[in-house]
This record gives structure tokens, C-alpha cells and sequence, in this order.
């Protein structure tokens, strides 16, 4: 058998983790249109006859505004340092821009072998793709271009196919069945996070946070409790909304897909906090970044 570390880095919105989603074949990272959505790093473990494949979503890289942006920054860079291959996934619909070149320009030295991913292929003319190809392609010395629609599904069997020819570990590094080395309740919180995301817009920064406090299987149903914590009042109010509206709805899009990854029907209570009324501050400035552990 082959095995393997495959990293997938980009800026920002490019479809890394639909990607991820898309290679396993289910979700295990949450995806929105706004910046910073991906914080931690997530491996998803492909398995098949003959392979296994551990696929490492990072966050985007980009102009870091604050210290979060400086710490998600060296995330992405730390996990491209050690692994097999690099997937730079590049946004074709908008085009190979100066994000991309930064991005090119660090990875440049790291000696790795560099896919090059065009993503949304599916929105562009077929003339206009073979003209990105062909002037992207003397950027760097690729060693495969592929298009593809992490959406979709399009052409990534393929690249599955593609990746496994440049393994060159022969053991299994996680045991069949594991699919991920993030835990279920990271995976709930992340749930709720994400409907957050989808549903406030840019109202809200991606700096919220959501921690499981209770988890329960009660047999024909799992009692499930998350708190979602934010830095501000006003932050709270939009996430509540108008008579509890908000907060009910993040509640019912979560409780859906919850009960999907679980398989089992999920009683799902939410609630909101600000970082100076948790009693856990110190964890979250932690996790963030903010602060340094001691």
C-alpha cells in the first residue's frame, strides 16, 4: 500500500476545505464566504484498498490585519513544511492574483511537490481555462495542473488517482474507520459555528467561537448543549435576533446536520455568552492566539 501527507493551502474562499469535504466523500470541515472560517488545522484520512491519504486543510493565507490573522498565517505555513505533497488550490473564476503570487513565493524554497488546483473551473468558458493554464503554467515547476470544482466533484477522483503516484510511505498512520483527528465535539461546535457564519454575514466576525458543554445519549435521542461565545454585547443581540429568532435558527439549520454526522435524532440547546462573562477567558485567548500559553 502507499500513504502519504497531502496539504491543501490557498488564500482565503479558494474551496479548501469543499475540497477536503469533497475527497472523503463527507463533510468534516465547515465552509462560508467569510475570511477566517477555517482556524484549526483538520486531517481527513481517505482510505481505500490500497492507500491511505491524510489530507490537511489549513487556514487561508493572507494579509494578516490583527495577531489571529498573524497566528492562522503560521498554521497554514507550519503544516506545509512537512508533507509529501502541496495542493495550492487557486480560485479560476477570479484568477491567479497577488494573493496567489505571495502564497507561490513561500512555498517556493519549501522543495515539495506543488499541485496546482484551478477551483470553480465549472464557471469559466473552456477557452478561457486552457488560456489560465497555459500562462500559469511557466509561473512555477508544477508538477501537475488540475482543474477541478471542489463542489462539484469534478476531476477529483482523478486527482485522487494522480496523488497516490507520488507516494512514497508504505504504513498506515490511523486505523481503518478513523476518517479524522478532530473530535466529535469539536466537529458539533464547528457545526454551529458555520450556521452562524451563513447566517449573520458579515455582522458577526469570524472570531466567534462555539464549545460543546453537554453531550448526553439518552439512547433514542443525544441531549446536546453548545455555547457560543463572543467578544462583544453587540455581537450577542445579532446572534440572538429580533425575539430569539436568530439564535432559533441557527439552532435548527445546526440540529440537521448534527443529526446527520451522528446518524441519531439530537435534541440541540444554544446559548450565548460574552469572553468577560465565560468563566473560561483565559482558554479562549489561548486558543486564539491572543494570549501565549504559559
Amino acid at each position: 500500500m502507499k500513504s502519504g501527507f497531502v496539504s491543501i493551502i490557498g488564500r482565503p474562499n479558494v474551496g479548501k476545505s469543499t475540497l477536503l469535504n469533497s475527497l472523503l466523500e463527507r463533510k468534516i470541515a465547515i465552509t462560508s464566504n467569510i475570511s477566517g472560517t477555517t482556524r484549526n488545522i483538520i486531517q481527513g484520512i481517505y482510505n481505500d484498498d490500497d492507500s491511505q491519504i491524510v489530507f490537511i486543510d489549513t487556514p487561508g493565507i493572507h494579509k494578516p490585519q490583527n495577531r489571529l490573522g498573524t497566528y492562522l498565517n503560521e498554521k497554514a505555513y507550519l503544516m506545509a513544511e512537512d508533507v509529501d505533497i502541496l495542493l495550492f488550490i487557486v480560485d479560476a473564476e477570479k484568477g491567479f492574483g497577488r494573493g496567489d503570487q505571495f502564497i507561490l513565493d513561500k512555498i517556493k524554497d519549501e522543495g515539495k511537490v506543488v499541485f496546482l488546483l484551478l477551483n470553480k473551473v465549472d464557471r469559466l468558458p473552456k477557452e478561457k481555462l486552457l488560456a489560465m493554464i497555459d500562462d500559469l503554467k511557466d509561473l512555477y515547476s508544477f508538477q501537475e495542473i488540475f482543474p477541478i470544482s471542489a463542489l462539484r466533484g469534478d476531476n477529483v477522483e482523478e486527482l485522487i488517482k494522480t496523488i497516490k503516484k507520488y507516494l512514497k510511505d508504505d504504513v498506515k498512520y490511523y486505523e481503518d474507520g478513523v476518517i479524522t483527528n478532530v473530535s466529535r465535539n469539536f466537529l458539533i461546535s464547528e457545526l454551529v459555528r458555520e450556521k452562524i457564519l451563513h447566517l449573520t454575514k458579515k455582522e458577526v466576525p469570524h472570531t466567534v467561537n462555539c464549545l460543546v458543554e453537554n453531550y448526553e445519549d439518552k439512547g433514542d435521542i443525544i441531549d446536546i448543549s453548545v455555547l457560543i461565545v463572543v467578544e462583544r454585547d453587540n455581537l450577542k443581540k445579532i446572534i440572538i435576533g429580533k425575539r430569539g429568532q436568530m439564535l432559533k435558527e441557527i439552532g435548527t439549520q445546526a440540529r440537521a446536520d448534527i443529526e446527520e454526522f451522528l446518524g441519531k435524532k439530537v435534541f440541540l440547546e444554544t446559548h450565548v455568552k460574552t469572553i468577560a462573562d465565560w468563566r473560561d477567558k483565559e482558554k479562549y485567548l489561548i486558543e486564539f492566539g491572543l494570549k501565549e500559553m504559559e
